[in-house]
């Protein structure tokens, strides 16, 4: 008897039978996305030639891990985002996160200093330093980066719209401390695709956002070696309530567009595209999310390769950040957060991941206090030396189940990058409002299976206690921190070479009002000069104006 027979036998005879004596849970079972899954998977559901789809680690089409051996080499950067108040608070947290075994910075920022508005903008007073520090000038990166060695510690920023501000603001920090530029490691975020379709705290319209974009990649790819220039985005848009397979889907396409408008510079793709990273969130279902990462890895290979033409290894490898999922964490019983995130994590590290962020349990309530940052990064500790899971390269490889669902994810999400392509790429996509759409579409699914019971959320509508009692302690942002930062602007000011400021952001509006000439190192002399991000901000929004996207439906 063949396999093929044997699983019909198993089938009628076995499965059938026992499930009419006994019934199952559900009708349907499902992945967080709405994939439905079989009770069982064997080798008939692995299509396709081993070397061709899988391969072997570190080599393509990287669906096994882009480097050969992975963890066995080292752990992934524990890169644990924080950022809040003024500057000397940032650099105190930082500090003791260094001390507690973090070995990545990764900096919060403010919503003015997202928005490029000063913190003595009308706009911007109630939310100076609350969901993150306040970075309004060069000497505050200065302060944040007091006593921290630019040379061993890797720093990620996640800022979009005034990324070109704050990579100038740490630059000049570097120069501040007699260090070369060339030395900084790290990331900017610099996705300014996403924020249209998910996360909107953009300033300017798609043309001139993606020049400003493009701007940073093609001056890192020339003169910062160890930078990476872009981190494409697909969290935030998991956050805003996409699937797995959209939250891949729609970042693949935001990089496919940023490739393209960086080739049109004349830059060879080899020269760039090995700068070039990815952020994913993790959530808690552990088999879609590994199967998600693996399929990203292998869909991005063939993308470089095929439709790119990429020579170089490198160029074809995804790397990326992860970090867990904080749409998924619950503001009651705070504390069980703690094994979400550790599923969450697992999941990351059993895909591939880079560098990775575990929410703190207490985040649906406040910002992280000391001590649950301290246990997030005990999270990954364990898991990094503990479970075993970092022994092998690729564990879960050759998981009957896995494979099918990494061939699954792939065919869904291919889909929707040929749609994408259809409508002449992502920003006219974004014009059109189709991610946008889709994205609402899912979130809607989503809370619908949650609100009728076929999701559980334990604690929200399956083992509710109205009557739990935690003893979960809120971090509160001291509110003279908006004074103390606002006295020091004006000191700043008070102080500077107002026309070499003038001078310099003279020179910024002109290039801005070209289109052939790179924005960076003007930017840059406008922060060495004192400039504000509210005054660079506001010199690029008299070229370009500001943004409204239309209304979606």
């Amino acid at each position: 008897m063949d396999i093929e027979d044997k699983i019909k036998e198993w089938e009628e005879r076995v499965y059938k039978a026992w499930i009419e004596k006994r019934g199952e849970r559900k009708k349907n079972f499902m992945t967080l996305s709405g994939i439905s899954v079989k009770p069982v998977y064997t080798p008939l559901d692995v299509k396709g030639d081993y070397l061709e789809k899988l391969g072997l680690p570190g080599q393509y089409p990287f669906t096994r891990g882009i480097y050969p051996n992975m963890y066995r080499g080292r752990i992934w950067t524990i890169r644990q985002y924080a950022g809040f108040g003024s500057a000397e608070e940032t650099n105190a947290r930082f500090r003791k996160l260094l001390e507690a075994g973090q070995t990545g910075l990764s900096i919060a920022f403010d919503l003015p200093t997202q928005l490029g508005l000063d913190p003595d903008h009308e706009l911007a007073y109630t939310e100076v330093g609350v969901v993150g520090v306040s970075m309004f000038h060069w000497k505050e990166m200065d302060l944040v980066m007091s006593g921290i060695p630019l040379d061993k510690v890797s720093v990620s920023m996640t800022i979009n719209a005034t990324a070109m501000e704050l990579l100038s603001m740490l630059i000049t920090t570097a120069e501040n401390k007699n260090a070369d530029k060339s030395i900084l490691d790290g990331t900017v975020q610099n996705d300014i695709l996403k924020e249209y379709i998910a996360r909107k705290n953009f300033i300017y319209p798609p043309s001139p956002s993606m020049r400003y974009a493009v701007d940073i990649i093609e001056y890192s790819s020339k003169l910062l070696p160890k930078w990476h220039p872009i981190s494409i985005s697909g969290y935030h848009i998991r956050e805003a309530g996409a699937d797995a397979v959209l939250e891949i889907a729609f970042t693949l396409a935001d990089g496919i567009e940023y490739v393209r408008k960086t080739l049109e510079r004349g830059i060879n793709v080899d020269d760039f595209a090995p700068h070039l990273s990815f952020f994913f969130a993790a959530y808690s279902d552990i088999f879609e999310e590994v199967a998600k990462f693996r399929a990203a890895r292998r869909m991005w290979a063939k993308i470089m390769k095929e439709w790119f033409n990429a020579k170089k290894p490198e160029s074809m490898m995804l790397r990326f950040h992860t970090q867990t999922g904080g749409a998924e964490l619950t503001a009651q019983q705070p504390e069980i957060n703690i094994i979400r995130t550790t599923l969450q994590a697992l999941a990351a590290v059993l895909g591939g991941t880079q560098s990775l962020h575990v929410n703190s349990y207490d985040e649906a309530l406040a910002l992280p206090t000391e001590k649950s940052a301290k246990i997030a990064i005990r999270v990954q500790q364990i898991i990094a030396n503990e479970s075993g899971v970092t022994n092998v390269v690729d564990p879960l490889g050759g998981s009957y189940y896995i494979e099918w669902l990494t061939d699954e994810i792939e065919e869904r999400a291919w889909k929707i990058i040929d749609q994408v392509e259809k409508m002449g790429g992502m920003v006219k996509a974004i014009e059109n409002g189709f991610p946008q759409a889709q994205i609402a579409e899912s979130a809607y699914k989503i809370q619908k299976r949650i609100e009728e019971g076929d999701l559980v959320k334990v604690g929200i509508n399956a083992y509710y206690e109205p009557d739990w009692i935690g003893s979960t302690e809120i971090f509160r942002v001291n509110p003279d921190v908006r004074e103390k930062v606002i006295l020091r602007l004006k000191k700043y000011k008070s102080e500077r070479d107002n026309i070499k400021v003038r001078d310099s952001l003279d020179k910024l509006r002109r290039v801005a009002e070209k289109e052939n000439e790179n924005l960076f190192p003007y930017m840059l002399e406008a922060i060495r000069s004192g400039a504000t991000i509210g005054e660079t901000s506001n010199t690029l929004r008299e070229v370009w104006g500001e943004y409204r996207e239309p209304a979606i439906f």
